[in-house]
C-alpha cells in the first residue's frame, strides 16, 4: 500500500489564500488560515491602512498577536497585529488600550489585521501558500499550554497596585479636563442664537434643575404639603365650624370612656397588702 500523501491547505473561498499552519512538529493535520489584502477604505489615521494590511480569518485561540507576528515576520517587518472577535473598523493610533480593564480570554476562532511596514509584504505572504505548513510553537518561541499556561495566566492576573493607580489617575485627569471643556463650551453657547435664530436650552441657567435623588424628592413633597396647608381655609364656613366641634366632642367622649375602663381595671387589680 502506498504511503498517504500529506494533505494540502485545501481550497480557499474566492479572493482568499489558504495558508497551512500547524501548532508544532508533532501535529500531523495542518490548520488553514485564510488571508487576503485589506481593501476597505477607512478614515485618515486609522490603524488598518489598506495598502499594508493583511486580513486573516480562522485564527485559532492559541495563535495570538506574537505568534502571528512571527509567522508573517519573514515576509517583511510587521508594524502591528490587531486580533479581535469579528471584523470592524480599526481604532485610531492615538487611542491606547487599558492594560487592566477590558481584558478577556479568547474562547474561539477570531480574525486578525496584520499591518506591515511595506506594501510588498502582502504579496510575499500569499507566496507562502506554495511552501510547507508554518509552525506556531517552535523551540525558540514555544507556546505555553496546560499547567504552564494556567500559571502564566494567573501571574498575569496579579495587578500591580501602583501601576493601576497611575492609570486610574491619568484617566480621571483626562475625564475632568474633558468635562471642564464641555462646561466651558456650554457656557459660551448659552443664550447665543444659532444661524436660524434658535437658542439652545441647557441645564445651566438662573434656576438650575434639582438633583433627582430621594432626599430631594422628599423635600419637594414636604414643601408642597405645607403650601397646600397654608392655602386651605379652615373653619371658614359655618358647616366647617360645626363639623370641627362635632369631631372634637367625639374625641373627648372616646377618651373619657377609655379613661373609665382603665380606672376600673386598676381598681380590680388593687389588693390589700398589710405587710
Amino acid at each position: 500500500m502506498a504511503a498517504a500523501e500529506p494533505r494540502g491547505a485545501g481550497a480557499a473561498p474566492p479572493g482568499y489564500t489558504a495558508l497551512a499552519v500547524k501548532f508544532g512538529e508533532r501535529q500531523r493535520s495542518p490548520h488553514c488560515l485564510l488571508v487576503k489584502e485589506h481593501r476597505v477604505r477607512e478614515g485618515p489615521g486609522d490603524a488598518h491602512p489598506p495598502a499594508r494590511t493583511l486580513f486573516v480569518l480562522n485564527v485559532p485561540p492559541y495563535c495570538g498577536p506574537g505568534a502571528l507576528s512571527r509567522l508573517f515576520g519573514g515576509c517583511g517587518p510587521v508594524q502591528s497585529v490587531d486580533v479581535r472577535d469579528k471584523p470592524g473598523p480599526g481604532e485610531k493610533a492615538e487611542k491606547q488600550r487599558s492594560k487592566f480593564f477590558g481584558r478577556r480570554t479568547a474562547t474561539g476562532f477570531r480574525v486578525a489585521y496584520v499591518v506591515f511596514k511595506k506594501p510588498a509584504s502582502i504579496q510575499a505572504v500569499k507566496a507562502l501558500a506554495q511552501e510547507g505548513p508554518l509552525l506556531v510553537s517552535t523551540d525558540s518561541h514555544p507556546v505555553k499550554t496546560g499547567v504552564s499556561k494556567w500559571i502564566a495566566r494567573y501571574a498575569d492576573s496579579v495587578v500591580d497596585q501602583e501601576e493601576l493607580k497611575a492609570e486610574v489617575d491619568t484617566f480621571m485627569q483626562d475625564y475632568d479636563k474633558k468635562v471642564a471643556q464641555e462646561e466651558a463650551k456650554a457656557a459660551q453657547e448659552e443664550g447665543v442664537p444659532d444661524e436660524e435664530g434658535w437658542v439652545k436650552v441647557t441645564r445651566r441657567g438662573r434656576k438650575p434643575g434639582l438633583p433627582r435623588t430621594e432626599a430631594a424628592n422628599l423635600r419637594v413633597l414636604e414643601r408642597e404639603r405645607r403650601k397646600r396647608a397654608r392655602k386651605e381655609l379652615l373653619n371658614f364656613y359655618a358647616w366647617q365650624h360645626r363639623e370641627t366641634k362635632r369631631e372634637h366632642i367625639a374625641q373627648l367622649r372616646k377618651k373619657f370612656e377609655e379613661d373609665k375602663q382603665r380606672i376600673a381595671l386598676m381598681r380590680a387589680q388593687r389588693k390589700f397588702r398589710p405587710y
